[in-house]
């Protein structure tokens, strides 16, 4: 067996990067613009849209844990009214509970309302009057409880620590709030256990101190957790926005192309159809003319002319194909009919019909066929097509007294494949993308006296991966070309198996027959059974 092609390398155009890049520049400079001008419109550093969305989560977060917030006033009222008047403790109890309702009033009025930079701004700093004046009220029963002198300091941290603590976790959204109803209480406390002049005191002072920065801190991780989901979530809308005008760009530009598409499929039908009427009359006129047969042109040079008429046309009528197939295969309008196709009989067949073209160049071509291949299962159309041109290109660029070798064998994963590789002038290296794209040339193509279309590989690739296979295109400048192409093992057609089971027989068996009826049938039994068995 001949050794097995490679397997192919599918060369493409190289992608356009060119793009990418001023594109992602541009994006990148449009945020930077969209974030200082954002910066100089809000109150907070942020996008105003931010600013909106976090007094929102500040006030849903309020609103949910509005009940929570009245058991411990109301759990504080009156625990310390057992060391304190209890007129005292119901007054301040009332005075922190409307404190309490104005805020969640004010949170359910800022969510019914419509957002607006200059009303957020408005709510933003409501909010922090009315956080300061929760803080404030909480500072008056911890420090000054009328008629109270002997108050646990144990009792005060604990109070302090868990005022503190909920306070900064509701206004985690706004920092500035949570800091306006934390600190007067940290402040005042300190301040208190400060001037007792014990060192105990001292200690919890500083105690104090540093709780109220740990929670200041901790509501400040809180808020920039908070503002980075919403900026990221921001990011994905503008994503899924980009996204969307991208996919409406798209439909438009595939309606456009659908559209110039059946433009085109119209204009080649009807030029299809133009063209071939009058090249009818050309190459038929041409070839009475060419073959002198109502006689002898009286100019010799008359016959020429009639034989270069008559090839110009034969020229425009396989431009004319080409161009019909490879519009039908780029609209997806190319059907296969398919059968079993012997692939070393059709390489035969071409190379029998361009031989004496070869001969005639002084190019010799050697076959490598592997024996006993099965059939493909394919377009014989198609494989035939594929076969002439790749075998059209090597005679049209390789120069005279070249070789070129045609092979067919077996590929390593069970399928077949074809190589057409020649002695010619080669391609470079960066014009391969080039010759395989639609009317593409390489330099030594257009160098070269025998020009074409630039259809035959593309028409050719075309083909081969309909048929599921690959297509390889190897070649080096002064060195050669190798073409090859392969068919993956599903299309080979192996041999069927005999059948395990015994047919059916032809009659139905009669086991009622008497011996009279047997030999009755015997005599009767007609010629053409004869030696049938029946």
């Amino acid at each position: 067996m001949s050794n097995s092609a490679e397997k192919p390398e599918v060369v493409q155009l190289p992608a356009e990067s060119s793009t990418a890049a001023p594109a992602t520049n541009r994006r990148a400079a449009a945020q930077r613009v969209r974030e200082a001008r954002d910066r100089l419109t809000s109150s907070s550093g942020t996008r105003p849209a931010f600013d909106s969305e976090l007094l929102r989560q500040y006030a849903q977060t309020r609103l949910s844990a509005s009940y929570v917030v009245m058991l411990l006033m109301v759990t504080t009222g009156v625990l310390f009214g057992f060391w304190m008047p209890p007129v005292a403790a119901a007054a301040w109890t009332c005075g922190l509970l409307c404190i309490h309702i104005a805020i969640i009033r004010s949170c359910g009025q800022f969510i019914a309302a419509q957002p607006s930079p200059a009303a957020t701004r408005q709510w933003r700093t409501r909010f922090i009057v009315l956080d300061l004046l929760y803080g404030l009220g909480w500072t008056a029963l911890l420090i000054h409880p009328s008629g109270f002198d002997a108050v646990s300091n144990t009792l005060i941290m604990f109070l302090m620590l868990l005022v503190v603590a909920v306070s900064s976790m509701l206004a985690a959204s706004l920092p500035i709030a949570a800091l306006a109803a934390t600190a007067p209480v940290t402040a005042a406390i300190a301040v208190n256990f400060a001037l007792s002049g014990t060192f105990d005191n001292y200690v919890l002072a500083l105690l104090a101190l540093a709780a109220e920065g740990y929670f200041a801190l901790l509501a400040h991780r809180l808020h920039s957790a908070t503002l980075a989901t919403l900026e990221a979530r921001a990011e994905k809308d503008a994503l899924i926005g980009e996204l969307e005008q991208a996919k409406a760009i798209s439909d438009e530009a595939r309606h456009r192309a659908e559209a110039a598409n059946v433009a085109k499929s119209r204009f080649l039908a009807q030029m299809s159809h133009e063209l071939r009427t009058p090249l009818n009359a050309i190459l038929g006129f041409s070839e009475v003319m060419k073959s002198e047969i109502f006689g002898a042109h009286a100019v010799a040079v008359y016959r020429e002319y009639s034989s270069d008429i008559h090839n110009s046309g034969v020229h425009l009528l396989n431009l004319i194909n080409e161009i019909l197939d490879l519009s039908r295969i780029e609209a997806g309008r190319y059907e296969l009919n398919e059968e079993a196709v012997s692939l070393v009989h059709v390489v035969a067949d071409c190379h029998h019909l361009l031989k004496l073209r070869a001969s005639n160049r002084g190019i010799t071509i050697h076959e490598v066929f592997e024996q006993g291949m099965p059939r493909i299962w394919g377009d014989e159309r198609a494989v035939r097509q594929i076969v002439l041109n790749l075998l059209s290109n090597s005679i049209k660029f390789t120069p005279q007294g070249g070789e070129i070798w045609l092979k067919v064998g077996w590929t390593a994963s069970g399928g077949q494949y074809l190589s057409v590789k020649d002695t010619g002038s080669g391609i470079a290296e960066d014009e391969i993308p080039i010759v395989l794209a639609s009317f593409g040339q390489g330099s030594n193509s257009i160098k070269s006296a025998e020009q074409g279309a630039g259809l035959g590989l593309p028409i050719a690739k075309s083909l081969i991966d309909m048929h599921g296979g690959t297509f390889t295109l190897k070649s080096k400048i002064r060195i050669g070309t190798e073409v090859v192409v392969t068919f993956p093992p599903e299309r080979v057609m192996s041999a069927l198996g005999p059948m395990s089971e015994d047919a059916p027989p032809l009659q139905p068996d009669n086991t009622n027959t008497t011996e009279a009826d047997v030999g009755r049938v015997s005599r009767n039994k007609p010629i053409l059974s004869a030696g049938t068995g029946l």
